[in-house]
């Protein structure tokens, strides 16, 4: 499928599509459609306790930068806590996890490139409203919807252990 050409985008604090996935909120930034697929940003805020099972991605490196609140990051059986300033770069093929193991939200940015990843978040997601900080607890339905669009978007979940 051919992409269309660059050009520019700004986002304001209201901009962008939003939607909670198991849990945490997702802003689209910048799309794939807005850099001919070259990559990707997303806004994320994922409250205590929440994150993925360990997963590897097929097609993209994954990077995360910390903006508030800490984040554990398991890379390949390493562990390293990310506080705000802080930047993690996820290899493609890397088995990886995170996790808000502290006692307020962590808010981030989650740049992918190649993109295309994003679009399995709105997806799956359930749309919020502008300006989310906060999105409804993960529902069975929300899970298997997930698990089934991994596949396709060349993403292996692990079951957590």
């Amino acid at each position: 499928m051919p992409m269309s050409p660059r050009f520019p985008a700004v986002s304001s604090p209201q901009s962008g599509p939003c939607v909670g996935v198991v849990g945490d909120v997702y802003r689209i930034l910048v799309s794939g459609e807005q850099t001919a697929g070259a990559y990707s940003v997303v806004e994320a805020i994922v409250p205590p306790g929440s994150g993925p099972p360990p997963h590897r991605h097929s097609r993209e490196d994954e990077g995360f930068y910390v903006l508030e609140g800490e984040l554990t990051i398991t890379v390949d059986g390493r562990r390293e806590t990310l506080s705000p300033g802080m930047f993690g770069n996820l290899p493609v093929g890397s088995l990886h996890f995170f996790r808000n193991e502290g006692s307020v939200p962590v808010r981030m940015l989650i740049t992918v490139a190649p993109a295309g990843f994003e679009q399995m978040f709105m997806e799956v997601g359930v749309p919020l409203p502008p300006g989310s900080k906060s999105a409804p607890p993960p529902s069975h339905d929300d899970i298997a919807r997930l698990l089934e669009a991994s596949n396709r978007y060349g993403v292996e979940i692990q079951p957590p252990g």
